[in-house]
């Protein structure tokens, strides 16, 4: 008999972060298990419910008992199963009597390498009743809980203790054991808004008699969606935005099992505190949803997600406005006591502060960020001396009260006390952006300050990091140097494109790696790990853009290491030059170009004009001659699309130079001349890309 499935674990509350995750993780695993064991029809489908409380799995359409299966058990192989005769011999007898039948029962199968003896035998479909406790089990053993809780005299294990397990199939309770409970049809709802047990009368019946007998809203989507709705209503009456709140609100759907939202106003005194600092202590401490006026500056109202459905709401309003009083004083305090001191006399006690125990203080790097940064500003045309401040000045507000409270504020409120201060406008908004991820408007004098202060600090992370020892592994990067990583190309590209900066002395990310490693004191950081550095922003480079375009294209352009700023340009002429009648076959060429120079002798001299006598080599020649000059202009202005057009006119010399010229030539000065010829040639192709890399 076919019918939905329900697995129900009530727990006490899970981390909130987690609900989700482990709900889906769960429910993935559970389902190919069933079905991977013959449970699953076609028309099986999964619903999950997860509430701060539950975890639960509903799948329609299984089968009580799974459809027999086929067994195949191989035996010996047919030339070692018979003598010369024709007869069984003792491994084949032996087999037969293992498996309980004669010889003239077993078959001949191809195992893929030979012909060998089997056994066809038909497995009885298992019983829901007798797996599903034990494929529960299995599946929270492959869940990803990174720590497992103990509760009670027992010695189950799981991220929260579990107090109830329903395991039902249809309206029939499936008996089995998980976490050592035993499977009823008996749950719990809200735990306020609800009492005593709840019996489940069949899993298509858990949802509707949750949220009518409960007062549990079990799917996860469902609560969103109506937190979602109340929280934009409630908006909408006082004319106010929500701001950017998707990520709270997952985090508040996990949080609560029957929402209700109610809204909670402060004192408009507060707003005298950057409403960084209001917004990061409403919603990240209490989950408050604050509220936005249409120029999204900060209004003295916020919206609670409250666990409770209440007629009059005015007693859990008053506990949250006195509790958020409590907590926006105090970033008013540490506001108000922060600016008593300049940002200027603080730098000292970095001393004291320690950014990474082989690299020393936070003192010793915003010197080697003050260097670094003066040197960025060289190329960028940006004033050496503000360069300087902004860099002396950047990490002064780890030593304030409000970034020692509240760590996400780093960089911003060196912003505003730099402001306070009466800094350079330059200087502030340069310590303001240093943590952003991406970087805008480089036209903008202040924002080139900014680019170059936000440069400085990667790279001295990038490179200070991997000297010490931090790189990433696998999914581990506890310092963020990937994202270090794709920020410095973000940088690169934006300035390239820069009208402002074009035509500077060239800028490449590969000096300044090298100029950062001067920085560091002398033993700390091992000449290997500039080309480290490098190898790794450019890994990163090909990993961001192997998502857009062709990875041999990709390919082609970073295998060259050429400047971070250059790679899109680049990679857009490939593009171009691929849809060319005469890309394809002048890459196969180039292939071919590759290989014999791989085997040529690396010692062998310059090109001998004299030497090219056969009419298809000197023809080849004096195309590649005239073009020299042309290609040579094209990319010293960045003309990467019409280098690539006018080597592809290269095409026809170099297919009548392979077809009609011995290359391996006996005379070994000719043989020499054309590998010359040929490492010319090659490097007359490759400097936008290694066309190479396109061959099929």
């Amino acid at each position: 008999m076919d019918a939905t499935l329900l697995v129900e674990l009530l727990t006490e509350e899970l981390p909130p972060r987690s609900v989700s995750k482990l709900c889906s993780a769960l429910g993935s695993s559970l389902y190919a298990d069933l079905r991977s064991d013959g449970f699953l029809g076609e028309a099986s489908a999964i619903r999950l419910f997860a509430t701060p409380r539950r975890l639960a799995i509903s799948i329609s359409n299984v089968k009580e008992v799974a459809p027999d299966s086929e067994i195949v058990a191989k035996g010996p192989a047919v030339k070692s199963g018979l003598d010369a005769s024709g007869n069984p011999t003792q491994a084949l007898l032996g087999f037969a009597k293992k498996r309980g039948v004669s010889v003239d029962q077993l078959v001949r199968v191809n195992d893929g390498k030979q012909e060998v003896f089997a056994h066809r035998d038909l497995a009885k479909g298992s019983h829901l009743g007798t797996s599903l406790g034990l494929k529960v089990e299995d599946a929270l053993k492959h869940l990803p809980i990174p720590k497992l809780m103990r509760w009670g005299s027992g010695d189950a294990q799981f991220v929260r203790p579990v107090h109830g397990l329903v395991m039902l199939h249809g309206a029939n309770v499936v008996p089995g054991k998980v976490l050592g409970l035993e499977s009823g049809n008996r749950t719990r709802g809200h735990r306020f808004m609800s009492s005593g047990e709840i019996v489940v009368g069949s899993a298509d019946a858990y949802e509707t008699t949750l949220l009518g007998k409960g007062k549990v809203v079990a799917g996860f989507p469902e609560r969103r969606a109506i937190i979602e709705a109340a929280l934009k209503a409630e908006a909408q009456r006082r004319r106010a935005g929500l701001g950017d709140y998707a990520d709270l609100l997952d985090e508040v759907t996990a949080l609560v099992e029957h929402p209700s939202v109610y809204a909670g106003a402060f004192d408009p005194v507060f707003l005298e505190v950057p409403q960084e600092c209001l917004i990061l202590t409403m919603r990240q401490n209490q989950k408050y949803f604050p509220l936005f006026d249409g120029e999204n500056k900060l209004i003295p109202w916020f919206l609670i997600v409250s666990n409770i459905e209440v007629a009059d709401p005015r007693r859990i309003v008053s506990g949250n406005q006195r509790v958020v009083r409590a907590r926006l004083e105090d970033a008013r305090f540490f506001f108000n006591q922060d600016r008593k001191v300049s940002l200027a006399s603080r730098v000292p006690r970095l001393a004291t502060v320690v950014y990474h125990r082989k690299l020393g203080s936070q003192l010793e790097r915003v010197e080697r960020l003050r260097k670094l940064c003066a040197h960025i500003a060289k190329f960028l045309g940006v004033d050496e001396q503000s360069a300087d401040r902004a860099a002396l000045l950047s990490k002064a507000d780890l030593a304030t009260g409000m970034v020692g409270e509240f760590p996400e504020l780093q960089g911003l409120m060196g912003m505003y006390y730099a402001r306070h201060d009466q800094e350079h406008a330059a200087v502030c908004q340069a310590i303001g952006d240093q943590y952003r991820l991406r970087f805008d408007d480089v036209e903008d004098s202040g924002n080139l300050l900014s680019a170059c202060l936000y440069l400085a600090e990667r790279i001295d992370s990038l490179v200070g990091l991997f000297g010490a020892g931090e790189i990433p592994t696998g999914e581990k990067d506890p310092f963020g140097l990937r994202r270090a990583a794709l920020g410095t190309i973000s940088v690169f590209e934006i300035l390239h494109a820069s009208p402002s900066i074009a035509g500077r002395q060239p800028f490449d990310v590969r000096e300044i790696l090298a100029f950062a490693a001067k920085q560091f004191r002398q033993g700390v950081i091992a000449a290997a790990v500039v080309d480290q550095v490098h190898e790794f922003i450019l890994e990163r480079y090909w990993q961001r853009l192997a998502t857009t375009y062709p990875k041999t294209s990709v390919e082609a352009v970073i295998s060259l290491k050429p400047k971070l700023g250059e790679v899109t340009a680049r990679l857009f002429a490939v593009e171009s030059f691929r849809e060319l009648p005469d890309a394809v076959s002048l890459a196969a060429a180039n292939k071919r170009i590759r290989n014999i120079l791989r085997k040529s002798d690396a010692t062998e001299g310059a090109l001998e004009e004299p030497l090219l006598y056969e009419p298809a080599e000197r023809a080849l020649y004096e195309t590649m001659r005239k073009l020299e000059p042309e290609v040579s202009a094209r990319m010293k202005r960045g003309d990467y699309a019409g280098m690539l057009l006018a080597v592809a006119g290269l095409r026809g010399p170099v297919d009548a130079f392979f077809d009609k010229v011995m290359v391996n030539a006996d005379d070994p000065k000719i043989r020499a001349n054309r590998h010359a010829l040929l490492r010319r040639l090659d490097g007359l192709l490759n400097q936008v890309a290694d066309i190479s890399k396109l061959a099929a």
